[in-house]
């Protein structure tokens, strides 16, 4: 069965997954290469659509990255700060 997702947005955390890489010195590709350590596969494109609120995350994509950045799943659902 298809998803269906009202709205532009797909997930609720990709701003706040762009500012903690961010704030971690990783790159995309870096953070990528990380989660795949954890045999969580996102690639560098999708990563950026995560971070785009483009794309969905599933639930041990969410776990791969809060394990990644070094934070809690709630954290990650947190209002990023403004530069």
């Amino acid at each position: 069965m298809a998803r269906i997702i009202d709205g532009k947005q797909m997930n609720m955390i990709g701003g706040r997954v762009r500012q903690l890489r961010i704030e971690r010195g990783l790159s995309q590709q870096k953070l990528s290469a990380r989660l795949e350590v954890l045999a969580i596969y996102i690639c560098r494109g999708s990563i950026s659509r995560i971070e785009d609120r483009r794309r969905t995350v599933t639930d041990i994509e969410l776990y791969g990255l809060a394990q990644v950045l070094g934070v809690s799943i709630e954290s990650l659902f947190e209002t990023p700060k403004e530069p």
